[in-house]
């Protein structure tokens, strides 16, 4: 099995940088929107299926509260959601980016 160096690594010009703070930013970000879509899309499937659930309960209190619940959680992911910017934010401070 051969391996081949890119030309700055067999000249011995120094570490080979993988990814600039831009560039590892950018798929930061690229993700951040990508988990930010998925969560509202889910809090938005779940609040469908609580909204359901609670309209055709049928006096049933049970179901009633199971379709509460729902909703509630889905109002959960939502706040998650509008949230992940920030702790995207905080986790880039931590890190140091």
């Amino acid at each position: 099995m051969a391996v081949t160096l890119n030309s700055a690594a067999q000249a011995g010009s120094g570490p080979v940088v993988l990814a600039d703070n831009a560039r590892l930013e950018q798929v930061i970000g690229n993700l951040r929107n990508v988990i930010v879509g998925l969560l509202v899309a889910l809090a938005t499937l779940f609040a469908t299926i609580g909204g359901v659930r609670y309209l055709l309960a049928g006096g049933d209190p049970g179901e009633a509260e199971a379709g509460k619940r729902t909703l509630r959680n889905a109002a959960i992911g939502y706040g998650i959601a509008a949230l992940a910017p920030v702790l995207v934010q905080i986790l880039q401070y931590v890190v140091g980016i």
